[in-house]
């Protein structure tokens, strides 16, 4: 309680003489009655003046660390240079090489309608046969390394094409009632080889899973020499097979120079 009236004292004394103070400067005289006031009062006084400031910050500096600056430039790195270097030796090989530009002369004879769409990975042949429809899709050359582990007859004859590029087949002989035969072939030089053979619907859902038939190197022999029969008299033969792998050939070295140029166009982006 005393602390408390000492304080109010004291700020009333401090007040009288802010007062006086002030009025005595803007009059422009002194009174002697605007005497100096007691040390506490103007210890006190100077206490909340300061603390009844508003408060002064430090005007705004727009600075920035070298460390945080963002380039305005950008280089390419070595390693995107030294692989620009690698393309451009390949592009030059690729165009070097006569396989890119040269077309292939379709045989006399040759019973389909090529269908060759640049980009592509396949391509698609057709022909109608009497009542029938022969659609095949080409796919790119592969290579048989023939490197199979255990014996027997089988090894011996995959042994016998290894290293012998061969040509993947769908073959599929469609009818109008929406049924079609569709065999998995594999065509090497002068030989074609029948890996798998199932009846189909168009009309069937998506959904459904028909039964695609037995493992066709398990049928009866004659039964398989009947089938490679029906396919050659369909024009699927080693006459036409011979020129579809040179013609795939080539097809692959159009495809690789147009990919490495757009991988180069890519890269220097």
């Amino acid at each position: 309680m005393a602390l408390a009236s000492l304080l109010r004292r004291t700020i009333s004394s401090s007040s009288n003489w802010i007062v006086v103070v002030g009025g005595a400067q803007r009059r422009g005289w002194c009174s002697a009655a605007a005497a100096a006031p007691p040390p506490h009062a103007l210890s006190l006084s100077l206490s909340l003046s300061l603390s009844l400031s508003p408060p002064r910050f430090l005007p705004y500096s727009n600075f920035s660390s070298s460390s945080a600056a963002v380039p305005t430039t950008s280089t390419r790195p070595t390693s995107d240079a030294n692989l620009l270097n690698v393309i451009n030796s390949e592009v030059k090989y690729a165009l070097e090489s006569d396989d890119h530009h040269r077309v292939e002369e379709t045989p006399t004879g040759f019973p389909f309608e090529i269908i060759d769409k640049p980009g592509e990975h396949t391509i698609s042949l057709t022909r109608k046969y009497q009542d029938e429809v022969i659609k095949v899709e080409v796919h790119m050359t592969s290579l048989v390394t023939g490197n199979h582990e255990g014996g027997g007859d089988d090894d011996e004859e995959d042994s016998s094409k290894g290293g012998n590029p061969s040509i993947p087949l769908a073959v599929s002989v469609v009818k109008g009632n929406g049924q079609f035969l569709e065999f998995g072939v594999t065509a090497y030089a002068d030989e074609i080889a029948i890996e798998s053979l199932s009846v189909k619907d168009s009309n069937a859902s998506q959904d459904d899973i028909p039964y695609e038939g037995p493992d066709f190197g398990s049928l009866d022999e004659n039964l398989q020499r009947a089938f490679h029969k029906y396919l050659e008299i369909r024009g699927i033969k080693p006459s036409t097979t011979n020129f579809l792998h040179e013609y795939m050939i080539n097809k692959d070295s159009r495809e690789y120079l147009v990919w490495l140029k757009n991988l180069k166009k890519f890269i220097e982006k």
